[in-house]
């Protein structure tokens, strides 16, 4: 068999040609070496597209305005330095749900090259796509050339993310440190919203959810809970803590009984230690974890995700502010509708009921709703109204299922921030949406 070719950065770079479609890694398994280089391929007048997702490096390749003609980037999940570069004009979103996102883009448009990372080999010569397996599995072998940084530092992870080095073309040996994403710590609104979801979290249940003051609330409320489970897109540093204290062991789940499921992990060093060479933690194929029919099949599934504006008919806008894209549908839709397709599943939508934004006309910040009568114009439909479950705000936790548009509005208002409670009925009324 065949092994891989070592090179360097720059020669990996090298090896861009023209027209070339490249698929790179996500979040923490990005190969931050070939994407630091990768604006030389430019040098020469080549035009290239880069498909990424939740980058975390300001690369120069879209971060510098001068280099907007030679690169489109196709992105599935926008974070700070995409929204930052989205100025520029040679940047879209893929609109996507988390476990088609993949397949339907590798079907859609050819793959040149994929670069991600991985560890070194194994004795048998087996590297571990380490912390992603979103797609970064099924892009390899879509991939006419593949292209690994090896890095020492990564965490050596099981599931269905291994990978022989005859399937490598080449390596680049890397020294970096895994990226890491701090903890935060939660604050009293997050306190209050994670109180609320926790008090309707049985023993027993699964989880997901993501990153953030919120669901680490969550966490740090559960750490009394017994039997729970994992089966989640993102495993975090909340949940790693949830397994460490012994009130998360996948004992009652129906699927991967005893096993922690995810097809990506970011997160602190602490969790990065945590889930090397751990056969509990499984890093399965995104289609597979993500899919609303495997989610469905763990009793109790519970889902948590955040949002940035909620209507009064239970709309959720969580991807983009009006038409501007601030971060993606990532498995939002995927993991609150397989929640409900559980047995005893719930899915829950958090928010802080209100939010500072700077006025356009005054120049001063001021405070706002985020349960409005209508999303902003050109707003994303996230999750839409008839697949949200429960809403959650500092003011408390509201079932929308089930529920008419008048009884939504009742709710909803209920949990708004009282010096917008008025305003929001007579929003209501106007619209016809309950009596005056």
């Amino acid at each position: 068999m065949n092994k891989p070719r070592k090179i360097t950065a720059l020669e990996a770079v090298g090896l861009v040609k023209d027209g070339d479609v490249i698929v790179s890694g996500m979040a923490a398994a990005e190969p931050k070496e070939f994407l630091r280089l990768l604006h030389h391929a430019a040098a020469d007048g080549k035009h290239v597209k880069v498909t990424n997702c939740l980058p975390m490096e300001d690369c120069e390749f879209f971060i510098n305005p001068d280099h907007a003609a030679q690169f489109d980037v196709d992105c599935w999940f926008f974070g700070p330095s995409v929204r930052k570069a989205y100025e520029h004009g040679n940047i879209s979103y893929i609109p996507n749900h988390l476990h088609l996102a993949g397949r339907q883009r590798l079907a859609h448009t050819k793959t040149d090259l994929f670069v991600g990372t991985a560890t070194p080999p194994d004795k048998h010569g087996f590297v571990s796509l380490s912390l992603s397996n979103v797609y970064e599995k099924e892009a390899v072998a879509a991939a006419k050339t593949v292209i690994l940084e090896i890095n020492p530092h990564f965490p050596r992870t099981y599931g269905d993310l291994e990978l022989h080095e005859s399937e490598i073309d080449y390596i680049i040996e890397v020294d970096y440190p895994a990226p890491v994403l701090p903890d935060i710590e939660p604050n009293e609104k997050d306190l209050k919203i994670g109180g609320h979801v926790a008090a309707k979290i049985k023993d027993g249940s699964t989880l997901q959810f993501g990153i953030g003051g919120i669901p680490n609330a969550v966490a740090h409320a559960l750490m009394e809970k017994k039997d729970l489970g994992i089966h989640t897109e993102m495993f975090t540093t909340g949940l790693m803590k949830l397994v460490k204290a012994g009130a998360a062991n996948g004992k009652r789940k129906q699927v991967y009984n005893g096993k922690h499921v995810c097809c990506f992990a970011l997160g602190t060093q602490e969790l990065y230690d945590f889930i090397d060479q751990n056969p509990s933690v499984l890093v399965l194929n995104g289609h597979y974890v993500n899919d609303p029919h495997i989610i469905g099949l763990n009793d109790n599934q519970v889902s948590i995700n955040t949002t940035l504006e909620v209507d009064l008919t239970g709309q959720c806008a969580s991807e983009s502010i009006g038409t501007r894209q601030f971060s993606g549908t990532g498995g939002q839709t995927d993991t609150a509708v397989g929640a409900q397709n559980s047995k005893g599943g719930m899915s829950f939508i958090t928010l802080y009921s209100t939010a500072m934004v700077k006025n356009r006309e005054t120049g001063e910040r001021e405070e706002i709703s985020k349960i409005v009568p209508t999303l902003k114009p050109g707003a994303a439909v996230t999750l839409s109204r008839s697949d949200v479950d429960h809403v959650v705000t500092e003011y408390g936790c509201v079932k929308l299922s089930g529920a008419s548009v008048a009884e939504r509005v009742a709710m909803l208002i209920s949990i708004a921030h009282p010096k917008f409670r008025d305003e929001l009925r007579r929003e209501a009324v106007k619209f016809g949406y309950i009596r005056g």
